[in-house]
């Protein structure tokens, strides 16, 4: 992704909700949403429209009813996301990363057996 989005948490609740719907309408994100997070219509609405002025997502005009899809991947997103958080906390490397998350005992057993696979993937797919 070329450009930086940020996005506030509840932003990207609301973004979640139109990557897995979309095409959405401005109902059925009030709906859905007000039953998950107990937000005001007000609420919703703002925040689609801050979506909208960072270029995040877009809409139509469908008579009356503003549907809304998104302009950016959610993979893409992520990516990003994920990036920053790397560079923000461990200069941009994964393994200070890890290393951190295993000096304080918060990775399971669990967590450390997936880890494991998905590195053994990671290195079958390198090895083709």
């Amino acid at each position: 992704m070329k450009n930086s989005f940020p996005i506030s948490e509840a932003e990207y609740q609301v973004m979640k909700l139109i990557w897995a719907k979309a095409p959405v309408s401005t109902k059925e994100v009030t709906e859905i949403l007000i039953k998950e997070s107990r937000w005001k219509p007000k609420t919703i609405q703002t925040l689609l429209s801050r979506l909208v002025k960072k270029g995040v997502i877009g809409y139509e005009k469908e008579g009356r009813v503003f549907v809304y899809t998104p302009l950016i991947k959610e993979e893409d997103y992520v990516e990003q996301e994920s990036s920053s958080f790397l560079n923000k906390f461990y200069d941009g490397a994964l393994n200070s990363m890890v290393v951190n998350f295993l000096e304080q005992d918060k990775l399971t057993e669990n967590d450390i057996d997936e880890l494991k696979k998905i590195l053994d993937e990671g290195i079958a797919k390198k090895g083709k």
